[in-house]
């Protein structure tokens, strides 16, 4: 909450007081609530930050974030997922510490840190107990963390911290139940239930991508046949284009990938597609179907009020989802007897990690 609506916030427990207070010959609470105007006025008010730490196979990125969800400060730093937990974690204070200076931001106003970490994540336990992208397995970042810091550390994993951030600052900053899917080289996916992350009773909950749809299905890389990731992933959708130009080697997605089945990509059936490409028209209508299911599965069990999709194919933007939608009209259960959230692209990009990481403080 920022500082003037905390002014307004005491100010009508004041006027309450005074009407209190013609009833009554005194009120300690509302004595109580005069006292801290009295503070805030005198500029004792102290404005809280959290650090927010998105962690990758790649890059540490960290941002500071104020009490109004903005990024005040952020830089980045190359992850070395080839060294040690500890060195890298090292590097990570390195980081919060480097941006509070910049900031001029005391421990003291440093509500705390929330970090946002790929693969098998033991938020309660403070645990990542496995991540391939950064070859860790049973690290213990908070305590790691809290060695350098004084505040209080949490941690996530990083689609979740996505799905928050855009809960809180992004796409869904209007609702408070959300359900979010990352379209990348798999699926990830976070849900947001009562503006909290839900991650179910112990770690490994919430993996949406990993949901089956077609038993014996396509390979998924979780070792399983036919999940969600299989068919609705951007690597899904590449692997469906290539198929449908080698099949057909009149389509325009051969002519747009060079004549190279390799240089296929999320973009092409989209692009052919719209050029009227029969091929392509198939393939990018059964990513919709794919998608639309996949989503409609989500909705039966949570039913949120939107969902929220991120990725390079969300650059189709309405093209994406308004189709989906459509689906979604009559795939969920109740149909158009009950409500059907809407679909919307995620808008906060690689700042939503932080954001909603720092938010799990």
């Amino acid at each position: 909450m920022p500082p003037e609506s905390r002014y307004k916030m005491v100010y009508f427990y004041i006027i309450l007081y005074n009407i209190e207070r013609k009833r009554r010959n005194t009120c300690k609470k509302y004595k109580k609530l005069i006292y801290i105007t009295y503070i805030l006025k005198m500029g004792g008010y102290t404005e809280m930050y959290r650090a927010g730490i998105d962690l990758g196979g790649t890059n540490i990125k960290a941002g500071i974030v104020d009490e109004d969800q903005k990024i005040i400060a952020q830089t980045s730093a190359p992850t070395g997922a080839e060294r040690s937990a500890e060195e890298v974690i090292a590097d990570m204070a390195g980081l919060v510490k480097q941006l509070m200076e910049k900031s001029a931001i005391d421990e003291s106003a440093l509500a705390g840190i929330g970090v946002g970490c790929p693969g098998l994540v033991d938020a309660e336990a403070g645990i990542v107990r496995y991540s391939n992208n950064i070859s860790w397995e049973n690290v213990a970042l908070v305590r790691e963390l809290g060695k350098y810091f004084s505040c209080g550390i949490r941690i996530s994993n990083d689609a979740n911290c996505a799905a928050l951030g855009e809960v809180k600052a992004g796409a869904a900053r209007d609702v408070s139940n959300a359900i979010l899917l990352t379209l990348g080289t798999g699926v990830g996916g976070g849900i947001i239930l009562n503006g909290k992350v839900f991650e179910g009773s112990n770690a490994g909950g919430a993996e949406l991508g990993h949901i089956s749809m077609i038993m014996g299905g396509e390979p998924c890389t979780c070792g399983r046949r036919g999940c969600v990731e299989a068919y609705a992933s951007a690597t899904a959708l590449i692997r469906d284009a290539k198929r449908a130009a080698a099949a057909d080697r009149k389509s325009l997605m051969n002519q747009m990938c060079d004549g190279k089945i390799e240089n296929m990509n999320g973009k092409i059936p989209f692009d052919a597609a719209l050029e009227g490409d029969e091929a392509a028209k198939e393939v990018v209508e059964n990513y919709y179907t794919y998608l639309a299911e996949a989503i409609a599965n989500y909705v039966n069990i949570f039913r949120p009020d939107v969902v929220l999709l991120s990725g390079g194919i969300c650059n189709q933007g309405s093209r994406l989802t308004k189709p989906v939608e459509e689906h979604l009209s009559f795939l969920c259960f109740g149909g158009d007897r009950a409500f059907v959230p809407p679909v919307r692209c995620a808008i906060l990009g690689n700042d939503a990690g932080m954001i909603g990481a720092a938010n799990l403080i």
